[in-house]
């Protein structure tokens, strides 16, 4: 949440390497404890950011991994995208995936114009619940 308590919006854009893939981590974990998650939830968001990550990175047609982290009290909704080769869409029944389900409240993947967009979505108290 900014300062104000109002919804905010963080950028990232990274180079599409293994290497960099700690910086969207250490982000997403660095918000949710902003906004009041549990560090089990926190560990679980950082995990999912990798998983998202990790689908992308190899597919990355442009080298670049662009991450937006919004903000709004309760909720933080993660979108990892980069720009992939005609048609390829991460698949939704591999090991890397049922783990980034597993760990949010929501995930899904869309194709806009040549980018894909990993999208997952967590609510600070239904994870404090689960």
């Amino acid at each position: 949440m900014s300062s104000t308590g109002r919804a905010a919006e963080v950028r990232l854009s990274i180079p599409a390497d293994g290497a960099y893939i700690a910086v969207p981590r250490s982000v997403v974990g660095n918000l949710a404890a902003r906004n009041d998650f549990t560090l089990d939830a926190i560990d679980d968001l950082r995990i999912a950011v990798d998983e998202a990550c990790s689908l992308l990175l190899p597919q990355s047609a442009d080298g670049v991994l662009e991450c937006v982290f919004e903000i709004a009290p309760p909720q933080l909704t993660v979108r990892t995208s980069t720009v992939v080769p005609n048609g390829w869409r991460p698949d939704t029944t591999s090991f890397g995936w049922t783990v980034l389900t597993a760990l949010v409240e929501s995930a899904a993947a869309e194709t806009v114009e040549g980018r894909l967009t990993i999208t997952v979505t967590a609510t600070a108290t239904a994870t404090e619940t689960a």
